[in-house]
Order: C-alpha cells, then structure tokens, then sequence
C-alpha cells in the first residue's frame, strides 16, 4: 500500500514566483530516472525468483518508485508548461534500458545487490531531503519530503532483506564496502546524464555525457549540507557493518562534506566552458 498519492499533493498551492528556474532542469532528470522503476522491479523480480516475500516488496517498491516519476514529472510541467513528460519519458526509455531479464545479480550475489539498492536509496532519501529543506516552492517540497520519507522506508526494507541474506551468503567486510563504494560511484554513469539529456535537450540533438553530467551535478550539489553527508555516511556504514555513529563516521562525513563541495566546483567549471564553447 502506498504512503501516499499524487492526488494528496497540494498542487492548488503552486506558486510560480518562488520555482527557482535551476532546479526545474534537474526536477526532469529525476522524474525520467524514478519513473523507470518499472525496470529496476522486472529486474529485481528476476534475481530473487525464488523468493516470493522479497519479490512482493520489490513489486511494491517499484510502483511507489513510478509515482516518484509522475509526482516530479507533473511539477515539471507545473513548472515548464511547454515540457511534456510523457514524450520526454519515452526518448529515456528508447535509449537507456537495464538488464531486465537477469536471473542473477550484477553485484555478484544477492546480499551484494540489496547492499547495492540500500546505497541507492541513502543517495536519494538524503537528495531529496536536501532539496526539500532548499526549495522555497511549496508544492515541490512537499513532494520533496514525502519522496524522501518513502526512500528513507525503502532503504529498511532493503536493509533487512539484505541481514537475511547475509546470514546465508557471509559476504566478508571488505567486499560489502567494495560493492558500497562501486555502487555509490555510479551516481555519474549514463542512467542520470542520459535523463538530464533526455529531459532538457531537444530531441534531435547529441547526447554529451560529460557536458550533462556537468550540468546536472554542478547545481543538484549545490543543495548539500554538512547534515546530509552526515546521514549518508550513517546510512553506508550501517549497511556495510560498520558503527554508524562515533569517530570514524563523523570523520567520514566531514571529508565526504569537502568533496562535494570541491565537486561541485569542478563541475560547475566543467559546466560554464561547456557552454562557452
């Protein structure tokens, strides 16, 4: 059962004068990436054939994960009125697609995948809670927060999942934070610069990875604060095993902090000589 539903959404308190022109292009990307949910569940729904309990709650997940995409798209369009979702969703679909039809993880074993979608959603229940708190546009941030909530759940169900297999498979601590770490550095592959593409350029145009990734990371880092790298790495370290709260945690959070923040002006760089060429 749903939390919650797009028609909850106070849509009759949209107030263009407060929709900062920055973070439309990004709210597009987002629908295309969360919309795709649909894909990620016939994937999931594979690698745990066997496991009716867990495939269930995956089935469940994907359909909140597409009422993300709707909710966000229905924003952007709120916002943009010459955008259409549905069209822009469809070029996403045509060039970006996973491995639906896997009958075993990409990750190498189930515990290994559940640890994978446990770092998916600490990115995402931080980045929306993140935009949240930074958007003066009512109605984006109410969906903002009730996303972030329904991450912040999806990260548990994952999370105990993933306990249960682990008893199973004993997949030692170094290799947890090798697939933590491979995982968390695919925040920059195709599936989010494709979306950005997607979203923001007219069809006939060229995908360019690096200029779009430019784009999208330069301003969506921009919401970052101290607190969120702080819950990130709360959220990682319980997942790989380690104390989520002491020395080693908030040391992490502090450099993790700097490197965003060096990120995103590299990026933001990155993204200016873009488009002065």
């Amino acid at each position: 059962m749903k939390h919650w539903r797009i028609e909850d959404v106070p849509w009759d308190r949209f107030d263009p004068s407060k929709v900062d022109p920055s973070v439309i292009p990004l709210v597009k990307a987002a629908a295309m990436v969360e919309r795709n949910g649909v894909d990620y569940g016939a994937y999931l729904d594979g690698v745990f054939a066997d496991d009716p309990d867990f495939k269930a709650a995956a089935a469940r997940w994907a359909i909140e994960e597409v009422q993300h995409g709707d909710a966000l798209g229905q924003w952007a369009m709120l916002a943009d009125p010459t955008w259409d979702y549905a069209a822009a969703f469809a070029r996403y679909r045509a060039g970006y697609r996973i491995q639906v039809d896997a009958t075993s993880s990409i990750r190498g074993s189930r515990t290994g995948e559940l640890i994978a979608r446990c770092i998916v959603e600490t990115g995402t229940s931080s980045y929306y809670t993140a935009l949240a708190e930074a958007t003066a546009e009512p109605v984006l941030a109410s969906i903002c927060r009730q996303i972030a909530a329904d991450e912040f759940r999806h990260f548990k169900l994952f999370y105990d999942h993933m306990h249960r297999y682990l008893a199973r498979e004993n997949i030692s601590l170094p290799r947890r934070l090798r697939i933590a770490a491979s995982r968390a550095g695919e925040s920059e592959d195709d599936e989010l610069a494709f979306a950005y593409h997607c979203g923001n350029n007219p069809a006939n145009s060229p995908y360019n990875h690096d200029r779009c990734i430019a784009a999208y990371m330069s301003q969506a880092m921009r919401f970052y604060r101290l607190g969120h790298m702080q819950r990130v790495i709360g959220m990682m370290f319980k997942t790989v095993g380690l104390p989520p709260r002491g020395h080693l945690s908030n040391l992490s959070a502090h450099m993790l902090w700097h490197l965003i923040q060096y990120r995103q002006r590299r990026y933001a760089s990155r993204s200016d000589m873009a488009l002065a060429a």
